[in-house]
Order: structure tokens, then sequence, then C-alpha cells
């Protein structure tokens, strides 16, 4: 193997231009091979846990919604992988406060003991929920946040729901996305109680005791005002309603007594003398998002889908393309993320870039020769992506990770070419036997070196252990770009070396012969600002000069 590597590197350092040339090429592919590869933000990971968000329709009482969730839990208790499971009643993530929601945390039991995934094991799931009426389920990560959440805003909360229904409908086409919810500001029963103004400033009833005695009577009185029952060791705040009964009754309400003036010295008013008292239904709460009102529409993937795939998808549809005035559709969760991801990542990248070039710069003391190092960087791209490709993985934040990695574990092998070679011609070898040397010679180093980091990485490849999905798009980006970058290296940058070499003589050649012609025409200037005024009177004769001179 050596002495065919010997053959090689000895024909690319003669034909140096040549094979430089495709070194760009593979370059350029290896820039044009990342749009190949699925994009998403987090890998699927199988942390054996699942949270399970649902939502019962508006007027649902506490009671209802824990009889839903214990008839659910009953279902998912009956498979085997399921381990135990926690209902969190009356929220969901991430704070959302209201007795018709609840939120299930599902343990299953170890992957090593199961046949199928995570992922798999939520499909099935909610294949299973299909069957429960007057229920809405979506399935959580980790931070509480869906795999696909969008974000209508605008100024009218009508047109805002109406678009985001349009997109849930429309969303629900594409094949790599499920469980399309729209949520909008629901409608829920409520009490509606309008003051009649006048006749109450007539009747000396003010806004503050009509808010009271209607408070009072439907949710109690405020905490520091409620009575205290002594139970010898602590007190008991007594809080005194209306049974709920009383609530949805319209008579018992009109009969509700509001006192007259500021203290009622001058006895009450029936509730209905002073106010219009009507069931209506009403938003249960009024979001907004950069203070306009919004509609979100979230959506979970399908199997192993890629974000960026279906956030494509998505902004192709017929109503991305026609927004009315005013409504816009923002990007929120994994998909905000994801674009945040790739501008950071590309500043990181041309950072890391500067600052490896700048140290080469400090340690070979030229400004051509670690431009050679760094042709071996975005050579270990294309490697990193075949790796991916094969095994299947998509270009997620752990795989930026590796890249990001690439740029300090890659530039060793050119730098133990440069070196060796940049050391030989100081000591009078001819550059191209030099580098042709250091090629043979550090070869079997180089080799070695990138077999043990493969080798240490190959655990973390394999997806061993829990979490291991995280860490192997990394290790595999790793593997392929060191294996690729290693293989290019020992045959592309000797070629380059020699080029930076013809490059950095020829300015050098350049240089001197600026500075010899400004040399030149400094002392011929000086001379002809001093040049005697010629003598008055007829020419002199020119001496005889030959024919061949005439």
């Amino acid at each position: 193997m050596l002495q065919s590597y010997t053959r090689l590197v000895t024909w690319s350092v003669k034909h140096y231009f040549i094979t430089v040339l495709i070194g760009f090429g593979i370059f350029a592919a290896s820039i044009w091979s990342i749009t190949l590869l699925p994009q998403g933000f987090l890998p699927a990971q199988d942390t054996a846990r699942s949270l399970l968000a649902m939502e019962l329709p508006p007027g649902s009482q506490l009671a209802y919604t824990e009889k839903v969730t214990e008839e659910i839990v009953a279902r998912l208790r009956k498979r085997p992988e399921v381990k135990s499971i926690f209902v969190d009643g009356g929220r969901v993530p991430p704070g959302t406060l209201e007795v018709r929601r609840a939120a299930l945390i599902i343990n299953y039991t170890p992957k090593a003991d199961r046949k199928i995934t995570q992922r798999q094991l939520e499909l099935e799931i909610g294949q299973e929920l299909e069957n429960v009426p007057d229920i809405r389920f979506w399935f959580l990560d980790e931070n509480g946040l869906r795999a696909i959440a969008l974000v209508v805003t605008g100024v009218d909360s009508n047109i805002v729901n109406n678009v985001a229904s349009e997109l849930a409908t429309q969303m629900k086409r594409i094949p790599i996305v499920a469980n399309v919810i729209s949520e909008t500001s629901l409608d829920r029963p409520e009490l509606r109680i309008r003051p009649r103004a006048e006749l109450a400033a007539r009747l000396g009833v003010s806004t503050e005791s009509l808010s009271q005695t209607i408070r009072v009577a439907t949710i109690g009185d405020v905490g520091p005002a409620l009575a205290k029952f002594d139970a010898g060791d602590r007190q008991v705040p007594i809080r005194v309603q209306l049974e709920d009964s009383a609530r949805s009754d319209l008579q018992m309400l009109q009969q509700l007594r509001v006192p007259l003036g500021q203290r009622g010295e001058r006895g009450g008013v029936p509730l209905s003398v002073v106010a219009d008292i009507q069931l209506d239904q009403g938003p249960t709460s009024i979001n907004r998002y950069d203070r306009e009102r919004q509609a979100t529409v979230a959506a979970d993937l399908v199997g192993a889908a890629a974000l960026g795939d279906a956030t494509k998808m998505i902004e192709d549809l017929p109503v991305m393309k026609s927004l009315p005035k005013g409504v816009r559709v923002n990007k929120s969760g994994d998909a905000e993320s994801l674009a945040e991801l790739s501008d950071g990542f590309a500043t990181a990248i041309t950072a890391g870039l500067m600052m490896v070039y700048a140290v080469l710069v400090l340690l070979f003391g030229t400004f051509l020769q670690p431009i050679t190092i760094l042709f071996s960087l975005p050579l270990s791209i294309g490697g990193a992506i075949v790796a991916l490709l094969l095994t299947g993985k998509q270009l997620t934040t752990p795989v930026w990770i590796g890249i990001l990695m690439l740029m300090g574990i890659v530039t060793k092998n050119a730098i133990m070419l440069v070196e060796f070679a940049v050391e030989a011609i100081r000591e009078g070898k001819k550059r191209d036997e030099a580098i042709i040397d250091a090629g043979m010679k550090r070869a079997r180093p180089i080799v070695m070196t990138t077999i043990a980091m493969a080798a240490g990485m190959m655990p973390s490849a394999l997806a061993i252990g829990a979490g291991g999905e995280f860490r192997s798009p990394m290790a595999l980006a790793v593997i392929g770009g060191l294996v690729f970058s290693t293989v290019l290296s020992l045959v592309f940058v000797p070629a380059m070396f020699m080029m930076m070499d013809d490059l950095g003589a020829f300015i050098w050649r350049f240089g001197k012969l600026l500075l010899a012609s400004h040399a030149e025409s400094e002392p011929a200037d000086h001379a002809s600002d001093h040049k005697e005024p010629p003598a008055k009177g007829p020419p002199a004769v020119p001496p005889a000069m030959s024919p061949a001179a005439k």
C-alpha cells in the first residue's frame, strides 16, 4: 500500500495543477452534497418517556377531565411496554392552566427490553386514542414543544382564526405531517353581565359594589377578606359561594342583592334591576404574539420524517402564497430554532477558520502555506455527508457540532506533511523530493491516528446506551470526515503545497521587480531635477559615427 501511495503522490506532485483542479471539484461536490441531506433540529431520541397532552371540549368540568384521563390510563396500562403513567390534570406544558386540559407522562420499559421504538409506540398510542370521543391530543418533546409549530398573527382575530383553520386543513394533506391541530381561541359558556350605567348611577350603585357582589356569589371573596375558622394550631379560611347548579340558574342570579350606597346603608336592589344578565359564549383567553392576535397551528412528524422537508412543503401550500393583508405566519418551536441554528453555525465555522488560519500564520511565519493546510478542511465535509447518507441520518444539531470539531481535528494531517516538507527544504532538499518524502514518511502515523480516533468513536456511532441517538450522527460525521479527509489530504495537500510554493515565488519575483523599478526611477528623477541648463550658441558637432551607428 505504501508503494502504491508513493507512485500516486509522485504523479500528483508532477501534475499538481490537474490534481488541485480535481480537489476543487471534490470540494464543490462536497458543498453541494449538503443539499442531499434532510434537515432537522434534533434527532429522534428514545428516552423511554413520552409526554401526551390532551384537551376536552370547552365547558368541561374537572371531574369529567379526571374521568376521561382515567379511562385513557386504563387503556394504556394494558400495553406491556408501559411501565407507569402520571396524570397532571388541569395543565398542559408549557404552563397553560385550564380544567379541561391534562398532561400524561408515560414511562416505558428500557429500549433494550422493547421490540419497537418510542416513536413507533407513540404512533400506535395515537391510533388507539382516535377512538376516544370529544378529545384532542398531541405529543410533546422534552421541552414541552411540538415538532412543528406555526404562529399566525394579525390585527383581526377573526381573520387570524380563519387563516389558521385553512392552514391546518391544507397541512393535513401533507403525507409526512400528522395530528394537525389549530389552537385558536375556543369559545366556552360564560355568564355575561352588562351594567345599566345610567340607572345604577341614579340609584347610587357603584361599579365596585356591583363587581364585588358578582365575584363573591360566583367564585367567592378574595383571600385576605375571607373569614377564618380557628382550628387551634391553624386558621382555615371560609369561602362562601353559590353552588355550581345555581350559577347556571338565571333566576337565582337575577335575585342577587346589590347594596345601595357605599356601605349598603340604604338597603339593596336585585341584580336584574341594575344589569342585564344572559348566558353566552366567549373566548377562554386572548393570546398575543408581538402584541398582535395570534393562533397556533401545530403538528407532529410521521415516523423519521425530516423537519426541513415538512417546513418546505408547508411553505409551498396555497394558503401561504396568498395571505391576507396584515397577516403573517411565523415559525416557532424547533422550526425557529433550526433557522437560527444554520445562521449561528455559519458564523461559528467562519470564525473557527479565521482562528485556525491566524494560528498557522504565526506558527509557519508565512501567509501562503497555511492555505495549503486549510485546503484539507472542505475535503472532510464530503466524507461526513457520505457517512450520513449511507446510514440514513439527518443533518441535525449534533452533525453541525461534529463538523465544527472537524475544523480542529482534520488540520493535524496537513500540518504534519507541510511541516516535514518545510524542514527538509531548509536542509537543502528540492521541494518536490521534500514533499514526496514527507508523504512517504508521514503516511503511516497519519493513518494510525485516524484509525485510532475512528475506533474510539465507534461505540457512539452505534448509538449504544441511553441517549445514543443524539451522539450517533455526530460520531458518524466525524468518522466519515476523518477517513475521507485523510485519504484525500495525502494526495491533494502535496499538490497544493507545490502550487502555493510557486505562487509565493511568483509574488516574490514580482515584488522584487516592483522594488527595482521604483529604485531606478528615483535617481533618474533626482538627476533630472538638478540638470544644468544647456549653453547658448551653436550646437556641438557630434563625433564621427560608423555607417552602422548612423
